[in-house]
């Protein structure tokens, strides 16, 4: 059976070529097919106001230009398609794409004026990455620029809330795709609510922490290393910080405790890792655990 596609949104600026760049990597370690899609504003947006066929033309023909330029500079790796697609919003297109070919990722880049190497979320991936049914790539600033090929570890930021389970199965199912080595990285010690005694929230992690690894151990194939690395620092971010990063390292983090279930909802802690991570994060839906 082969393997589910990988769809990208593209846009004919960086942020775009850092999508495509990302989306190929994981397209690539995976042996998935890539879904190039550009999203064009709905013909029947506005009613009210008629409908320029000469420029509606300009843009479909220039769309497609660009769509050509963008396959281009993947190379013959991957199986690739060109889709233009009509939408009343960018996000909407791509998750209605994403269902119409099966996609298990939606890949989009970051917004301009971000810092290079990190990721700003622009009001598409915000979109997305609170209402989207499919798993969510932000790409940061920069990724164009990458010369490792396919993908050299995934990191799992694991907690003990609700949705862990799905977050560790979806990086389990990655790295067993892929062949990367799987980091399980335990927020326990900065996730857990404050004023909990620090032994037994030092116990909590560590117990924690081998559990989870023990799980992904049986679930991974022979050759496939799992690891568990439980974060330190006052907040959050001094933790990313503190963090050793793979230049071709993805994250998984898992959706909040108000997302809808089966959709993306990105919480605090995500967001917060997100403004310090140099590499691409994966936002995964809160679902229960599937068979």
């Amino acid at each position: 059976m082969s393997a589910a596609p990988v769809l990208v949104g593209y846009t004919a600026n960086e942020a775009g070529a850092d999508a495509l760049a990302a989306a190929n990597r994981i397209a690539t370690a995976a042996g998935a097919p890539l879904e190039v899609v550009m999203v064009l504003p709905s013909e029947a947006r506005n009613s009210s106001v008629p409908a320029d066929a000469g420029y509606e033309r300009f843009l479909r023909e220039q769309s497609r230009s660009w769509l050509a330029e963008a396959s281009g500079c993947l190379g013959t790796e991957v199986a690739t398609k060109l889709h233009l697609r009509y939408a009343e919003s960018y996000a909407e297109g791509l998750i209605a794409a994403a269902h119409e070919f099966g996609a298990k990722l939606i890949v989009v880049g970051t917004a301009g004026g971000g810092i290079l190497g990190r990721a700003r979320i622009g009001s598409v991936a915000n979109e997305l990455l609170h209402s989207s049914d499919v798993p969510v790539l932000l790409a940061p600033s920069g990724a164009r620029a990458a010369t490792t090929q396919g993908v050299t570890r995934i990191t799992a930021a694991v907690g003990t809330r609700p949705g862990a389970d799905a977050l560790l199965e979806s990086a389990i199912r990655l790295a067993r795709a892929t062949g990367a080595p799987l980091r399980l990285l335990s927020l326990v010690p900065i996730d857990l609510p404050a004023g909990l005694d620090a032994e037994l929230a030092a116990l909590t992690s560590t117990v924690h922490a081998e559990d989870v690894l023990d799980e992904a151990r049986r679930a991974l194939p022979d050759g496939v290393d799992a690891s568990v690395e439980t974060a330190a620092g006052a907040s959050i971010e001094a933790a990313v910080r503190a963090l050793d990063w793979h230049p071709g390292e993805v994250v998984l983090v898992g959706s909040s405790r108000l997302a809808a279930p089966r959709h993306l909802f990105l919480g605090s802690t995500a967001a917060k890792m997100l403004r310090e991570l140099p590499v691409p994060m994966i936002v995964v839906p809160r679902t229960t655990r599937t068979t």
